[in-house]
């Protein structure tokens, strides 16, 4: 008969019970990556051959079972000429041995699953990445592939302050990084925020860096806070190299080098990610009868439990991996009885809209998570070629102004596309609505308008990708439960060469009214072509009016006309929206000028988008005088134009992806 254990022996196990819990959440706490990268540009190996055994040589016995210097980083190498393999790992600073050693266990055996047969992936974990190749990695600093992940809730005030504060402790970090030995280059600290907050930060380069590569990676990573985090209390850019995470909150073990060993790292945030999970409870009784082989059993039950939850993880993979191409995506693939079921079978009660090429409805996912998914019409020519685009290029951008995409499916006629749901609709419900556009006061326009314009950079410029999206309209702009504005429908995007410049094509698609001239009469798109939409749409915004159907009293004319003719008559006021209460009135004609440089007719006069954002952010940057926009003659074209069945042979393959 089991004795009954006193208060203080069960207090004793009750802690060893959390510890045991602890050590085993940490050292299996990651099934799925972060995220991860497949690099199709190296090439791929077959299987059964010398590389494929190379490579699982190397990640079964030599890795890590390496000593790393007891420093967590790990470069090793095996096998000889072109099948020889090469990989890096990297365990957070604060990590203890056990967790470090978990963690890289966990990826050396997930990252060739992801990334099957492919000779070059790297993957990220809270506490480690591994990344291995058929070249050499070691002192080789890369930047162009990187994870942006940001926190849902805004700084509340004084945000300018704010993010100056974090970027002074982040510099100081950095300095303190890049002076690191050849077995560690990491540095944790905090400072003082506004509104009595803490600001907690962490970076990190691998330490094969020389001190100058580790200082222009960091400063590649902090330029990103923008695009990454932008009025967010944290947030963290991960690269191959480097990376930094800033929280208002404790996150890294505090703990010095000689008692990493002893003291565990706290646990992985879940700030970034939309997650479930139950609540714990604190029970304390004074007599409590707790057999240890109870207790063993609670662990083992406890252990499977969390087994079994990330079997299931692995399985559904629901919001956050990434895609190389369409024939990479299984991780991203539903099935349609999955989707049929989230959406209560494509209910009336559940749809959200109709487009041109299908209808959008609203479902919930696993009973977690809800969804927008665009079910492509099946007799759309055009929904192969759309559906496909829109996969590969929208699963590969990261940027709070895009919208994500969640995952697909693909079954028999049915092409399904799921995204983040977004819940106060899109613009056009809005601006085109009297009644709703009477609560959009100028500074939610403002914070539109920038939001459209960084997420439009971030597609020209900032991206792994260049992307023209040719299709930018009100209706394309969806808006978050903050009315953050989100870019969305990419079936219509165009990939571009790093140094392309322009693209020609004999189809031509996008909406009347928001197409450039160049493009609309002779096929010709650039990014020029964004920025001329984006032009239209800044005005539309301004005044509150459809481009082609702008009502001035009896008369009725595009609303470029009207903007042109009461810019050059200096009565630029009467564009203004009249629900609007003019408190920023020369703030708004300044937004009325820019939308008018984008709106020229000569497309090298429009500026670029990087141009546009700087003007929008900077009133002390002087403008150029506008020359006239284009004008077009008004007709019964329809929203989607196409002078061609078939696309020419100069457009752009939708398969040929060109990292940046």
């Amino acid at each position: 008969m089991a004795r009954l254990l006193s208060s203080s022996e069960v207090i004793i196990l009750f802690i060893l019970f959390q510890i045991f819990i602890l050590r085993i959440t940490q050292a299996n706490a990651q099934p799925t990556f972060l995220y991860h990268f497949c690099e199709n540009d190296r090439g791929n190996y077959t299987s059964n051959s010398t590389y494929e055994a190379n490579l699982n040589h190397l990640l079964s016995t030599s890795f890590p079972s390496q000593d790393g210097n007891g420093s967590g980083f790990y470069s090793l190498s095996y096998g000889n000429s072109s099948d020889q393999v090469y990989a890096i790992g990297l365990c957070r600073g604060d990590a203890n041995p056990d967790v470090c050693s978990g963690c890289l266990n966990n990826a050396s055996q997930l990252l060739p699953r992801v990334c099957p047969n492919q000779k070059e992936a790297v993957g990220w974990h809270d506490y480690c990445m591994l990344r291995y190749s058929n070249r050499s990695l070691f002192g080789v600093m890369e930047t162009y592939q990187k994870v942006f992940l940001w926190n849902r809730q805004n700084v509340s005030s004084n945000v300018d302050e704010f993010f100056q504060d974090l970027r002074t402790l982040l510099d100081g970090l950095k300095n303190q990084a890049t002076s690191g030995s050849s077995l560690r280059k990491f540095a944790t600290g905090n400072a003082s925020a506004p509104d009595f907050q803490t600001l907690y930060a962490l970076v990190q380069c691998t330490p094969d860096l020389s001190h100058q590569d580790c200082n222009n990676c960091l400063d590649d990573a902090f330029a990103d806070i923008p695009a990454c985090c932008d009025r967010k209390i944290g947030g963290r850019v991960i690269g191959t190299n480097c990376n930094f995470r800033y929280e208002i909150r404790l996150f890294y073990n505090l703990t010095d080098d000689a008692s990493l060993a002893s003291s565990p790292p706290p646990p992985p945030s879940t700030n970034f990610f939309t997650t479930t999970g139950g609540k714990e409870s604190n029970t304390s009784k004074k007599n409590i009868s707790i057999p240890v082989v109870a207790l063993v059993l609670i662990i083992s039950i406890c252990a499977f439990l969390k087994r079994r939850r990330a079997k299931r993880k692995e399985e559904t993979r629901p919001l956050n991996e990434p895609v190389e191409d369409i024939e990479s995506v299984e991780s991203l693939q539903y099935s349609f009885e999955t989707i049929r079921v989230a959406t209560d079978n494509f209910s009336e009660a559940n749809k959200l809209g109709q487009g041109g090429f299908g209808s959008v409805y609203r479902g919930r996912l696993f009973d977690i998570q809800d969804i927008a998914v665009k079910r492509l019409s099946r007799d759309s020519g055009q929904g192969d070629l759309e559906f496909k685009n829109e996969v590969i290029l929208v699963a590969k951008l990261q940027h709070r102004n895009l919208v994500r995409l969640l995952g697909f499916c693909l079954e028999g006629n049915e092409r399904l596309l799921i995204y983040e749901f977004v819940p106060n609709a899109s613009l056009d419900h809005f601006i085109y609505d009297p009644r709703k556009r009477a609560n959009l006061d100028w500074e939610s326009r403002y914070k539109i308008i920038g939001g459209i314009g960084r997420g439009l950079l971030y597609l020209h410029e900032d991206s792994r990708l260049r992307i023209i999206h040719r299709d930018l309209k009100a209706s394309n702009i969806l808006l978050d439960e903050e009315m953050n504005p989100k870019i969305s429908d990419f079936g219509m995007a165009r990939l571009f060469v790093v140094d392309q410049t322009q693209g020609n094509t004999s189809r031509i698609v996008g909406t009347y009214g928001y197409m450039a001239p160049e493009y609309a009469m002779r096929g010709q798109f650039s990014v020029k072509t964004d920025v001329f939409s984006f032009g239209v749409l800044l005005l539309e915004i301004v005044s509150g009016q459809k481009n082609n159907s702008f009502s001035h009293g009896e008369h009725v004319e595009d609303l470029l006309s009207y903007a042109w003719r009461n810019w050059r008559d200096n009565t630029a006021a009467n564009i203004i929206d009249p629900l609007l209460r003019i408190n920023s009135g020369s703030e708004i004609m300044r937004y009325i000028h820019i939308a008018l440089l984008c709106v020229q007719d000569n497309v090298t006069q429009r500026p670029t988008m990087n141009t546009v954002v700087l003007m929008l952010n900077s009133n002390s940057l002087c403008l150029p005088m506008p020359s006239e926009p284009a004008f077009f003659i008004h007709s019964n074209i329809a929203s989607d134009l196409s002078l061609a069945s078939e696309a020419s042979n100069n457009e752009a393959s939708i398969t040929e992806l060109y990292p940046r």
